[in-house]
């Protein structure tokens, strides 16, 4: 598995470590972070001091912007430089204006949160991080390299028996501190991605969208299945009821046991399996009951057709909103319909009930439990309509049952 980070580097072996580029990008990490430390202090400073002078005047806000907004370059300087020693990219947190001009990117800038965060870093990192920075450099690399260069300084006030030993002392101690050097660099780059990584907060406005996406979605799901449950009733099943009819007339037409009237009457028979399968089908699309009457009605309807005997127990006055309606509805028919293949029960139970805003619906059987969602059985499905509506799915089903479905939805008050 290829390393992703510096501190991922210092669980390899230590001659393949030393031998990698690791220890010198982290080197070069570290000193790149202590000059732009120290630049930003000194830019700061005279920045303000700017804003200072010039206060009087209304110049002098654009120096205290400046001060603000440095955070965003640093940042993103920030974010550049993290490549030397975390191979994983940073994404800009920041968002697009939307508009064209210097007066939308600054209000932009000045009303997220990613750029108060940055400047925040950009702090952080010229009062402490900086100066760390140059302390660990110092001592891993500046230290050591002075035993190599140390007759020079010494002006031949040594021996070769004490400047022969430092020398050959300097590839060791510049390999033992390639250590803390690379492990600093992956500790800062760890506490630069936690500061100037893309927040929750960030995101709100997208999630905010990507949910109302999703209920547009639904919604513009659920025309489409009454735009077809309509066509279904409205044409091809009044075309199947007038074929029956004109079979049944043509039939009278004929002579009894002929075999004209015995094709007319077998047509005419499967034209009736035909109309029922098809009412099936449009009760399974979108039931006309419950857009006319309620989920009261269609819930009652489709523990009538049941293969098991369904008690219920609907508390529900009024009706709700679209999209509860008909995410609960079939709820109740997939479970019932997991009832009847795989629970092998004798009865069901199906009550709801509205409490605290949110509709309550429980699903019962006494089968032999077990139910198991990763089975094939329809209750991901289920669990994902449900979701769709921000709503909630809890199965209780231990082996040898009873089995409880358990739904909460969202329904305003």
């Amino acid at each position: 598995m290829p390393v992703r980070n510096a501190l991922e580097a210092l669980t390899m072996r230590p001659t393949r470590f030393l031998l990698s580029p690791w220890p010198l990008r982290s080197l070069i990490y570290l000193t790149g972070g202590a000059l732009i430390g120290m630049a930003t202090i000194a830019t700061t400073l005279l920045l303000l001091a700017a804003g200072l002078l010039l206060s009087i005047v209304v110049v002098g806000v654009a120096g205290y912007l400046a001060t603000v907004l440095s955070g965003v370059v640093v940042g993103r300087l920030e974010r550049w430089r993290m490549r030397l020693v975390d191979r994983e990219a940073l994404p800009n947190p920041h968002r697009h204006p939307g508009e064209p001009g210097l007066r939308a990117w600054l209000t932009c800038r000045l009303r997220e949160q990613a750029t108060w965060r940055e400047l925040g870093y950009t702090v952080i990192s010229a009062l402490v991080l900086c100066w760390m920075d140059a302390a660990v450099v110092y001592a891993a690399v500046v230290v050591p390299a002075s035993l190599l260069f140390g007759p020079v300084y010494l002006h031949g006030e040594t021996t070769p028996w004490v400047t022969v030993p430092m020398a050959l002392l300097t590839p060791v101690a510049l390999a033992i501190g390639a250590y803390p050097v690379t492990a600093w660099a992956g500790a800062r780059a760890a506490m630069a991605r936690a500061l100037l990584a893309p927040r929750s907060d960030d995101s709100d406005a997208k999630l905010v969208e990507l949910t109302r996406s999703r209920a547009r979605l639904v919604d513009a799901f659920e025309v489409e299945r009454r735009r077809i449950e309509r066509d279904l009733h409205d044409g091809a099943q009044q075309r199947l009821v007038a074929l029956s009819m004109q079979l049944g007339l043509a039939r009278l037409e004929l002579e009894d046991g002929s075999a004209a009237a015995v094709q007319v009457t077998a047509a005419q028979q499967l034209a009736k399996e035909t109309l029922a399968e098809l009412r099936e089908l449009i009760r399974g699309v979108h039931p006309k009951v419950l857009t006319d009457r309620g989920l009261a009605a269609a819930v009652g309807d489709a523990a009538g057709h049941a293969p098991v005997p369904v008690d219920l127990d609907l508390r529900l006055a009024g009706r709700l909103p679209d999209a509860v309606e008909v995410t609960a509805y079939f709820v109740v028919v997939e479970a019932l319909a997991n009832v009847a293949k795989h629970s092998e029960a004798t009865r069901a139970a199906v009550s709801a009930g509205i409490r605290g805003g949110r509709l309550h619906l429980d699903v019962r059987d006494d089968g032999r439990g077990g139910a198991d969602p990763g089975r094939g059985t329809g209750l991901t499905g289920l669990a994902d309509r449900v979701a769709a509506v921000d709503g909630t799915v809890a199965l209780s089903s231990p082996p040898g049952g009873p089995t409880l479905l358990h739904v909460e939805i969202p329904c305003g008050s």
